[in-house]
């Protein structure tokens, strides 16, 4: 018997991969390395390089490998790509989804523990953001995860499949072995370290008039080992009859653009260049998470999720990999 991972190859997935090998856990790996690294996993994992949609190859690995329950975290997750694309994220996120869970569903694989996102709540109404909070959200990337939300209610009603659909905030940090490499990279804290490696000049900041203390905006930075962690004990609560829910996973506090601008210099011990840009669009005050639910359900709890120790753990991986995970 074996676990599933798809996406096991990117960044989360590749980190949660490794706790649940360290539980002594058996997994198989899916991923379509388009924007994953082989180089993340160990090379004894099993390891199939192949789209999630390929109904007759994900029936071929839960079949071989006896699959007795599945993480999917496969899904392309840029933002910005997804306004200027949209075709892309639903035909790869939507419809390659819905295929492969059908087929996980024909080959009896019924716990399902979804990589979600908080961009399922668009503009927030409230805050912190909690599970009952309105869902519509503000691009095709955030749309393609609520639909999957949705089939996955349906499908436990018609099909009993039991799944816990974890929506992250902004994950963040590193582990010894794995880090963030992505090719665009849109987050904050990489240009950051990218930036006091000197690989490019500056850093952009967008907007510094939104209504908080310092201008810029609040968001809810989360460790990615406590993201694993999560992951690992939502397929724990499964397996132990657990119904199906939906988790906010976050810290229930924030930091500014600049404050983490800040951090990066202190633990560097360098000057990282800024330039201001104008506001994106769409792009609220804050997002903070009520992750009270998650701490109930799954007695999970983020050990690791303050700002300086996800930068300086995010800092030590990219100076021993200065290169990603190019050879």
């Amino acid at each position: 018997m074996a676990i599933l991972v798809t996406g096991g190859a990117g960044y989360i997935g590749g980190v949660t991969v490794e706790r649940l090998r360290a539980k002594g856990e058996s997994v198989v790996v899916l991923d379509d390395l388009a924007r994953g690294h082989r180089a993340a996993l160990d090379a004894e994992i099993p390891f199939y390089q192949g789209n999630i949609g390929d109904r007759a190859l994900v029936a071929r690995i839960a079949r071989e490998h006896q699959i007795e329950s599945c993480i999917h975290f496969a899904a392309l997750a840029y933002v910005g790509e997804s306004v200027t694309d949209p075709a892309k994220y639903f035909e790869n996120n939507a419809a390659n989804g819905i295929a492969f869970i059908g087929a996980l569903v024909q080959a009896g694989v019924l716990r399902l523990v979804f990589s979600s996102t908080c961009a399922t709540y668009g503009e927030p109404e409230e805050m912190p953001i909690g599970e009952q909070c309105r869902q519509w959200p503000k691009n095709p990337y955030g749309w393609t995860k609520l639909l999957i939300e949705r089939l996955l209610d349906s499908y436990d009603t018609a099909y009993n499949l039991k799944f816990v659909a974890l929506r992250y905030f902004n994950a963040a940090g590193a582990t010894t072995k794995c880090g963030e490499d992505h090719e665009p990279e849109p987050h904050l804290i990489p240009n950051l370290l990218a930036t006091a490696l000197g690989e490019q000049p500056s850093v952009p900041v967008f907007g510094n008039n939104y209504p908080t203390p310092d201008g810029t905006p609040i968001r809810d930075y989360i460790h990615v080992t406590d993201l694993a962690e999560a992951h690992v004990r939502a397929l724990e609560y499964l397996r132990g009859g657990g119904a199906s829910d939906f988790l906010n996973l976050g810290t229930g506090s924030g930091f500014s653009v600049l404050e983490v601008i800040e951090c990066a210099r202190e633990v560097t011990g360098r000057e990282i260049a800024t330039r201001m840009e104008p506001p994106r669009a769409g792009d609220p005050a804050r997002l903070i998470a009520d992750a009270s639910k998650a701490r109930r359900v799954l007695g999970w709890e983020p050990v690791a999720s303050d700002l300086r120790t996800i930068i300086r753990t995010a800092w030590e991986w990219r100076l021993q990999h200065p290169r990603g995970y190019a050879k």
